[in-house]
Order: C-alpha cells, then sequence, then structure tokens
C-alpha cells in the first residue's frame, strides 16, 4: 500500500455532550464506525475500560494509520485523533461518525497535514 505524499491528516478534537463515554463496547464501536465511514481497513482494535463509570480509552490500528479515542464521562468529554493516509481516506467522516454515535458536539478541532511532500 503506498500513499503519496500529501495525502495525510491528523484530525484531532474534543467532543463534549452525548452518552456512552464509560461503556467500552460502545467505544469499540465508535472505532469500528469510525473506521468504516473514513473508509480504513482495521487491523486491530484494543479498548481499556478503568471501571464503572470511568474512563475508556481505545485505538484502532488502521493499514492507514490510526483512531483512537480516550473518554472521561464524569466530565461528559472525549478526545479523538483520527491520523489518517491515502487519497481515498477521509478523516472527517471518520469523526462524523464518532460524533453520531455518541450523540455528541465538537468543541474543538484541529486538522493537521502529514508527510508533506
Amino acid at each position: 500500500m503506498t500513499h503519496l505524499p500529501g495525502t495525510s491528516v491528523h484530525l484531532i478534537a474534543d467532543l463534549a455532550g452525548g452518552s456512552g463515554y464509560d461503556d467500552p463496547a460502545r467505544v469499540e464501536a465508535a472505532l469500528r464506525e469510525a473506521a468504516a465511514a473514513a473508509r480504513a481497513r482495521v487491523l486491530s482494535i484494543h479498548v481499556h475500560g478503568f471501571g464503572e463509570g470511568l474512563g475508556v480509552t481505545g485505538v484502532a490500528l488502521l493499514a492507514e494509520s490510526h483512531i483512537s479515542i480516550h473518554t472521561w464521562p464524569e466530565h461528559g468529554v472525549a478526545a479523538v485523533d483520527l491520523f489518517v493516509c491515502g487519497q481515498d481516506v477521509d478523516a472527517e467522516a471518520g469523526l462524523a461518525a464518532m460524533v453520531a454515535l455518541f450523540g455528541a458536539r465538537v468543541t474543538s478541532r484541529t486538522a493537521l497535514p502529514r508527510l508533506a511532500p
């Protein structure tokens, strides 16, 4: 798989509101849905819940890079990170899928071009 320089983006966002931030199964579903929406290929997913009512950390290793999430349900927030490479992969669509699944809103968003030519 070859990725041309200038086709990579690192999208970082904070989410607020919504629900399910303390549910490891829901976090895994969000990672899978985000990857599917972004048209990325999942190689593996690892999710760790820190206990009932506590946060969850999850990462999806992609053929095109990664998607990660760290949640703080006690504050109703999550930090997400979508780093994707390739012309056909859409980080924005992946973020939109996560926002929809949690019923959240984006409170901050930064897109960084990566691996510029």
